[in-house]
């Protein structure tokens, strides 16, 4: 924990302090939008030598709230389908709250060993993505299509889009979410992928309404994962050994609030390719930096 008690906010300056917000707009909007935001803001921190477990729990803590209101501007969507919500968000908690004990722990040395094999998998998930969204927008217009016209009909499409969703929740999709948030609270980089990829196969919905569904569950994780880490921090470890830094928690939450509002204004406006590169470019980063530190530092 050395380099976590010699790094100081107030000795970052004003430019890496600006650094960090710009990363954190940048990541609420990707989140929001696609997923990922956490390979934006989680090379970033690495890269100026926050620890690596420091880093993801600061830095998940600091996102919630752009989570939150990513989901809120999907407000609508989620409500076609909040019939889900109540099998989803259970599992989505749970799974969170053993990915959050996993990390918190541990040894950081386990972390540091498995993190960069994470940020791999992360990123062939961002590499992935367009043929994931494309094969899932595919489902869901093959679900959109209209029902058997002999089977009764319900008042209007919203109906059959929220009974057709609620009759797709079965035992694999909430193991699934279960797993998605085990990971999700032990990395938190791309679990919005693996979500979307999830419910892509098993989730009777709009392409719309499942990003809705995933900005909701990815929050409820963060959310579950930043209370497991304020328990240990402050209950167990010693005050020398505490992990999270509260100044980069504010700067992030502010600056992933700012970006889960503009999430979709940024998505309509910026290359998709332009987005993926950057995603790629600073977890490569952060892989480098952290292979560096496992083996050479």
């Amino acid at each position: 924990m050395e380099a976590l008690l010699e790094f100081e906010l107030h000795g970052l300056g004003i430019g890496l302090l600006l650094l960090i917000f710009v990363a954190a707009i940048w990541a609420g909007s990707i989140n929001t939008v696609v997923g990922s935001g956490t390979l934006v803001t989680f090379p970033v921190l690495v890269a100026m030598g926050v620890p690596p477990v420091s880093a993801t729990v600061s830095n998940a803590m600091g996102l919630i709230a752009g989570n939150f209101t990513g989901a809120w501007g999907y407000r609508r969507e989620i409500v076609q389908v909040k019939s889900v919500l109540k099998r989803l968000i259970p599992a989505s908690f749970l799974g969170g709250v053993i990915g959050a004990t996993l990390l918190i722990t541990l040894p950081e040395e386990v972390f540091g060993t498995v993190a960069p094999v994470l940020i791999v998998i992360s990123l062939a998930m961002v590499i992935a993505q367009p043929r994931l969204a494309a094969w899932v927008r595919r489902r869901a217009a093959e679900r959109t299509e209209d029902p058997d016209p002999s089977s009764p009909q319900p008042e209007d499409d919203s109906e059959i889009v929220a009974r057709k969703a609620a009759d797709s929740v079965g035992w694999p999709l909430i193991l699934l979410v279960f797993l998605a948030g085990i990971y999700g609270g032990y990395f938190v980089a791309a679990q919005g992928i693996l979500l979307m990829g999830i419910m892509g196969i098993l989730l009777a919905a709009t392409i719309q309404q499942a990003n809705g569904v995933k900005n909701l569950l990815v929050a409820f994780v963060n959310l579950t994962a930043a209370v497991s880490y304020v328990v240990v921090d402050y209950l167990i470890r010693d005050p020398d050994d505490r992990v999270i830094l509260w100044g980069v928690v504010a700067i992030i939450a502010v600056g992933s609030t700012l970006g889960g509002f503009l999430g979709a204004w940024v998505g309509r406006k910026l290359s998709p390719l332009v987005l993926r590169a950057v995603i790629i470019t600073l977890g490569l980063v952060a892989l480098a930096v952290m292979l560096h530190n496992l083996f050479l530092g």
